[in-house]
């Protein structure tokens, strides 16, 4: 996502949050009292109307119902929701952008903040049906993808963690060449200070994060979350419970995983060998 768009986006959510403000204050409703009606965690209505979240489609059919818009702030979700991600994954997407530290872990697949364009290519490819008639929506998907990898470059990037399980590192994606190609990319970004990674071997068995992916984002002015993903479906969380839950299977798995500068050299020995694979001198 370009800066203006994401001028743009962020002018829409302050505009939402300047509506909900006049039609709560309207209904002589408090932050507090409209929260209790939707079943909302503290500040959350605060937090809609700064402008720094934004309400699903449920609690946007709730706030239309409870302060009798006739509709507005369901148009404007499905409005805000038009884009290159799927829909169980939109609203993570969009907080990645303004998170001050974001933590990964991928199980089986690259996170996709770090995944080279080929890499990306070659999990949506085998994830279509009958590729022949999904280029178009696979290149929509790719440049979403982009648009994500790109809150690395932001002049106040957020700093971030990447834990991936040696699965990972051995599953051969798009070929020799692709694939080594990945984890170089991974291990140059690590070693440039973008990213601290850490890889769980498979010597270290069963980890706390066996069962999903995990992404923890943590912001400046706003509770932190957690996301896990299944086929085509995800769960983000704001409830501070299963945040605290989520973060400290990550601490424990943490705990498991190999220092920095050896996991950068088993990217690397990993990526040499699929080179080999494909023929590539090393």
């Amino acid at each position: 996502m370009g800066h203006a768009e994401r001028h743009e986006r962020q002018a829409a959510f302050e505009f939402m949050g300047e509506e909900l403000r006049r039609l709560r204050t309207e209904a002589n409703l408090s932050q507090e009292d409209l929260g209790l009606r939707l079943c909302l965690g503290d500040g959350m209505i605060g937090h809609f109307e700064a402008g720094r979240r934004k309400p699903n489609l449920e609690q946007a059919q709730l706030l239309d119902l409870t302060l009798d818009t006739g509709g507005f702030f369901h148009r404007w979700r499905r409005w805000i929701d038009e884009g290159h991600f799927p829909d169980h994954f939109r609203a993570a997407a969009e907080l990645e952008e303004t998170a001050t530290e974001i933590r990964l872990f991928g199980l089986s697949l690259v996170p996709g903040i770090l995944q080279t364009t080929d890499y990306a290519y070659a999990v949506l490819l085998e994830g279509a049906a009958n590729p022949a008639t999904v280029k178009m929506e696979i290149e929509l998907k790719l440049a979403g993808r982009s648009d994500r990898a790109r809150v690395l470059d932001r002049p106040d990037p957020p700093v971030v963690w990447a834990m991936l399980d040696e699965a990972v590192l051995r599953r051969r994606v798009g070929g020799g060449a692709v694939m080594g190609a990945q984890l170089r990319h991974i291990a140059a970004l690590g070693r440039a200070g973008r990213v601290r990674v850490h890889i769980l071997p498979f010597a270290q068995g069963a980890h706390p994060l066996i069962e999903s992916l995990l992404v923890l984002m943590a912001f400046n002015n706003a509770p932190s979350v957690a996301y896990v993903e299944g086929l085509r479906t995800g769960h983000l969380m704001d409830d501070p419970a299963s945040v605290t839950h989520c973060n400290t299977a990550y601490a424990l798995a943490l705990g498991q995983a190999l220092p920095v500068e050896a996991s950068l050299a088993l990217l690397i020995a990993a990526a040499e060998e699929h080179e080999r694979a494909d023929g590539i001198p090393g």
